[in-house]
Order: C-alpha cells, then sequence, then structure tokens
C-alpha cells in the first residue's frame, strides 16, 4: 500500500512555489483559487516549465486577474500554442473577491501568488493578502531561519546509541 501511495507522488504534477514572496512580504490571509488556463498551458504546467517569480494579482471590473506568470510555450504544441505572459482570470468566490478589494484598497497591501499546484486535476492557484517587509524584519527572518538550521544540526549530531 505504501509502495502504491509513493509511486502516485512520483506521477503527481508538481507545485510551483513562489518562495522569494515569502521573504518579501508579510501574508496576512490566503485564497485559493482556480485559475483559466488554455490546453497547451496545461500540459506546460503538468511538466513544471512555469514561474510566479515576477507575478502579481490585481482587480479589474470586480474580477481578479494574474499578471506577468511565466508559463513556458509547450514544446510539442502547433501554431495554437499560448502566449507565456499574458493576462490569466482568477477564480474566486464574490465574497471572497470582496474581502480581497477591502483590504486592496488600503495602503499597503497587496495580492501575492504564492504556489500553483493541481487539485482533483484542476489547476489552483495560491494568492496571498500581502504587507511589505522593511529590511530589518527580513534580517529577523534569515537570522532565525540561522538559528533552526545550527539547533538542527546540534540535534542530529547529538543522538548517541549505546549497544
Amino acid at each position: 500500500m505504501a509502495k502504491k501511495a509513493d509511486k502516485q507522488k512520483k506521477n503527481a504534477p508538481p507545485s510551483i512555489e513562489n518562495r522569494k514572496a515569502r521573504h518579501e512580504f508579510h501574508i496576512d490571509e490566503t485564497y485559493e483559487a482556480g485559475i483559466v488556463l488554455q490546453g497547451t498551458e496545461v500540459k506546460s504546467i503538468r511538466a513544471g516549465k512555469a514561474s510566479l517569480h515576477e507575478a502579481f494579482a490585481y482587480l479589474n471590473q470586480g474580477e481578479v486577474w494574474l499578471k506577468n506568470m511565466y508559463i513556458k510555450p509547450y514544446e510539442f504544441g502547433s501554431y495554437y500554442n499560448h502566449d507565456e505572459l499574458r493576462d490569466r482570470k482568477l477564480l474566486l468566490k464574490k465574497k471572497e473577491i470582496r474581502e480581497i478589494d477591502k483590504h486592496i484598497n488600503q495602503k499597503g497591501f497587496t495580492l501575492v501568488p504564492l504556489k500553483l499546484f493541481f487539485k482533483g486535476g484542476y489547476a489552483k492557484i495560491l494568492v496571498g493578502l500581502a504587507r511589505g517587509k522593511k529590511q530589518y524584519d527580513k534580517r529577523e527572518d534569515i537570522k532565525e531561519k540561522n538559528v533552526r538550521r545550527e539547533l538542527d544540526r546540534k540535534v542530529k549530531g547529538s543522538y548517541s546509541v549505546n549497544l
């Protein structure tokens, strides 16, 4: 049974993360949204050929759009291939869009994509309401990360087995 679960994980499409977003922003709230894609875009994402590094989301006439998300053209596609950096519509409930609109209108908030993944065969994107970090906040995060890493190394090396 465990072998079957491991096999499914290996065949599962990769999740694409925006690691830099968590370093650059304080994430206050996250929303899981569907994303409108064309056929060859889905195949490229399943192959792991996408990037969220320069992407951001914005509201336009009551709809949420994702801009600058790069999806490499599908290598086996024909002239029906998609545009790499086109704007893509995000699918959210009206209540969630109203909440996002309320927060974005406040000073300092932005909507940042955090992770692109597949759930139940559908492409989903995790977007977060974010507030920018100051330089000293980033330094504190780096310090905490280094301290955790050192503790893990010491704990890992301190185990001794008495036989």
